[in-house]
């Protein structure tokens, strides 16, 4: 009987290095406050946002997608040409085809890498890195690069008070490789779109480019209900992905949330039980909501200024529209590299 070639499966993957790019532009608070009649004192005290990234307007979103990605590569010693697939999560491409991911990595050299896009908002990333482990581990492929890329000043209407003072732009990057040990745990992923209604599109582009509604679409949350979904449920799929690594809150070393509101990562270090000692990412003070973006861009700053190091095991999770969500265990790689 005749009998297929399959790939060699690898045992373990890993994150071998991590790279980011954020807007150029610094946007404070008080840029912002008047069209929504607000006050620094006011973001300060619900979010705990001090300033956030925007993109300069001749920035793409895939400038920022090539130069996060170059980092990673560089952070983990992988050539371009090495690399076997590109994913992108992105909510912000507005081309329904290509995918962006195809035409990063022709910019890269990584062609003719297998490419797509991926859009799960804010768990985008962290759904990434699942595939990626599983692609990795399946022999599939030797290394992948998931980017998690947005320029949510597009899709802001400055007038709106739900959402649109704590969003910011930029990308993050990652290389998955093969490991001789484990390094990325299971990856405890899903989506409840019984309450998709809860971070939406304010109208469809196909109401705006017929002119049913006038105004280009723009984000919306309720913001209550999106507090207490993150910060309680959230939290029991994070205790789900400890336990499917195998480990005990007091094994991590650093909590990596997606920078969503300083109040929910809070509330959720808290509902975990986390050491005392554990280094909480808070990029969101200084670089706003980035949502695909939000997780490797808080790894990478955590890794540059030596509050984190490579080594130490981290669980991250994003969350966010859909409501889709994913985490892991993951320990973190030994170089970055970032703009």
């Amino acid at each position: 009987m005749t009998t297929l070639t399959v790939p060699q499966p690898s045992k373990y993957s890993r994150i071998l290095g991590v790279g980011g790019m954020r807007g150029e532009r610094v946007v404070m608070n008080d840029e912002i406050v008047g069209p929504i009649n607000s006050s620094d004192e006011w973001i300060r005290q619900r979010t705990g946002i001090i300033s956030r990234r925007r993109a300069n307007p001749e920035t793409s979103l895939l400038d920022m997608c090539e130069t996060a990605g170059r980092e990673a590569l560089a952070a983990a010693g992988v050539e371009a040409s090495e690399v076997d697939v590109v994913i992108l999560s992105t909510i912000t491409w507005f081309e329904q085809t290509p995918a962006a991911a195809t035409i990063i990595a022709e910019r890269l050299g990584a062609t003719p890498a297998a490419a797509y896009d991926i859009s799960a908002a804010c768990a985008g990333y962290c759904y990434g890195i699942g595939q990626a482990d599983a692609l990795v581990r399946a022999g599939a492929a030797r290394n992948v690069l998931v980017i998690g890329a947005e320029r949510m000043s597009d899709i802001i209407d400055p007038t709106d008070r739900t959402i649109s003072f704590l969003l910011g732009d930029g990308a993050g990057a990652a290389v998955v490789g093969v490991s001789d040990t484990p390094a990325i745990g299971p990856t405890v992923w899903g989506a409840d779109g019984g309450q998709a209604h809860l971070i939406t599109q304010t109208h469809s582009w196909l109401t705006f480019q017929d002119g049913t509604d006038t105004s280009w679409p723009t984000l919306r949350q309720e913001g209550p209900a999106v507090f207490k979904w993150a910060s309680f449920k959230v939290a029991e799929i994070a205790k789900q992905a400890i336990e499917a690594a195998g480990l005990e809150p007091e094994d991590i070393d650093v909590f990596i949330p997606h920078q969503a509101n300083m109040r929910i990562i809070d509330q959720m270090a808290k509902q975990l039980h986390l050491r005392d000692d554990v280094i909480v990412a808070r990029d969101i003070a200084e670089t706003g909501n980035t949502s695909a973006a939000s997780v490797p861009l808080a790894t990478e700053r955590l890794l540059r200024e030596g509050q984190a190091t490579g080594g130490q095991i981290a669980l991250q999770i994003g969350f966010g529209a859909g409501l889709a969500y994913a985490a892991q265990v993951v320990v973190l790689p030994n170089q970055t590299h970032t703009v």
